[in-house]
């Protein structure tokens, strides 16, 4: 049974739609805790990291509220660092921003990471390539070295991830310049066409096989890759997702 470090990152100024800052409140309220332990599990619950609302913020501009975002994730990067080895640490989110402060806080140097990006979205565009500006398209591209430097300094700059220790699952929703970047990287992708064609399991199975090298795997599940008929409060619903039985599947 595990030791289950949870943190939570109330983050919502990544994306261009309010609200998802109540994640965590609503998993707690959901009865994670209860779920977790039932299973035999033991829980420490570390709060949340302390984030601002944008109604107390004035931060407009080409890449709105970099500096807040860096903030919040670097702050997140530390307290998983400052976590102990044998903790299995749970972060609740919060845009998918906050990637970039939980993978870099798990991912060590010493052993190869690898990530499952469950997603409607591929998340590695940069504020040179997003038509938006919204810094949750842009976690992955960033914790592959590409990016604005105070996103980048959030781990002390670099890359944090090797392209080829990441699996997408779940794509549905991807524009022309992230096509180009997976594409270019060689990024391992299971669209939902793919996931209709062979079914969830094979492609889950897949997908572990090539990530088999990696000593330890962060799972980022970013809650659009559901179908909005059963998740609709996300950022950037996209219809056409993974059902409710496809998702517990390859969480399992």
């Amino acid at each position: 049974m595990a030791k289950i470090s949870i943190l939570g990152v109330p983050l919502d100024l990544g994306a261009g739609r309010r609200g998802v800052d109540m994640g965590p409140s609503a998993l707690r309220l959901a009865r994670l805790e209860s779920t977790l332990t039932g299973l035999g599990h033991s829980l420490n619950d570390l709060g949340n990291i302390d984030t601002p609302v944008a109604e107390a913020l004035k931060d407009a501009g080409p890449l709105p509220y970099a500096d807040t975002i860096a903030s919040a994730c670097q702050r997140t990067f530390e307290t998983l660092k400052g976590l102990a080895d044998d903790t299995f640490p749970v972060i609740l989110g919060g845009d998918h921003s906050i990637s970039m402060g939980s993978v870099s806080g798990i991912a060590k140097p010493s052993k190869r990471t690898g990530v499952l990006w469950i997603d409607a979205h591929t998340d590695v565009n940069t504020p040179q390539t997003s038509p938006s500006g919204n810094i949750h398209g842009m976690p992955l591209a960033h914790l592959l070295g590409h990016g604005d430097e105070r996103l980048l300094n959030v781990w002390g700059g670099e890359k944090v991830l090797n392209a080829n220790d990441i699996v997408f699952i779940g794509l549905r929703s991807v524009d022309d310049a992230e096509r180009d970047f997976v594409r270019q990287h060689g990024i391992k992708a299971f669209t939902m066409k793919e996931i209709d064609k062979r079914g969830l399991a094979q492609v889950a199975a897949e997908a572990l096989e090539h990530l088999q090298g990696c000593e330890q795997l962060h799972v980022s599940f970013d809650a659009d890759a559901l179908d909005p008929l059963i998740a609709p409060g996300v950022g950037t619903p996209v219809p056409g997702g993974l059902s409710y039985r496809e998702a517990h599947l390859l969480m399992e």
